[in-house]
C-alpha cells in the first residue's frame, strides 16, 4: 500500500486553528466594500489567505475597481490585496 500526505488540488490542507481569523478579516473587508462610497459591492466576493486578500467577481467602472481595492488595503490586519476584479 502506498501512502501520501494529503493535498487537495495540491496544496496542503489547512488547519482550523491556524486559521481561525481567515472569517473575521473576510467579513471586515466585506463590510468595509458594502458600507464605502465609491463601490457597488455586491458583485464582489472577498477571500483571505492568511492576512492577504483576494478580490474578485464583476464591477461597473474601472473607477469601483480602483477603490475596492483602496477601501480592502485600508481595513486593520489586511496585509496586501490582490484585486482580480472585472469591469462587466
Amino acid at each position: 500500500m502506498v501512502s501520501k500526505p494529503a493535498t487537495f488540488f495540491g496544496k496542503e490542507p489547512e488547519i482550523e486553528i491556524e486559521n481561525k481569523n481567515h472569517a473575521t478579516l473576510e467579513l471586515s473587508v466585506a463590510d468595509a466594500l458594502a458600507t464605502s462610497g465609491g463601490v457597488d459591492a455586491s458583485d464582489v466576493h472577498v477571500t483571505a489567505e492568511g492576512d492577504a486578500i483576494v478580490l474578485s467577481g464583476i464591477v461597473a467602472t474601472p473607477a469601483e475597481v480602483d477603490r475596492a481595492a483602496e477601501v480592502a488595503q485600508a481595513v486593520a490586519g489586511v496585509a496586501s490585496v490582490t484585486n482580480q476584479i472585472l469591469v462587466g
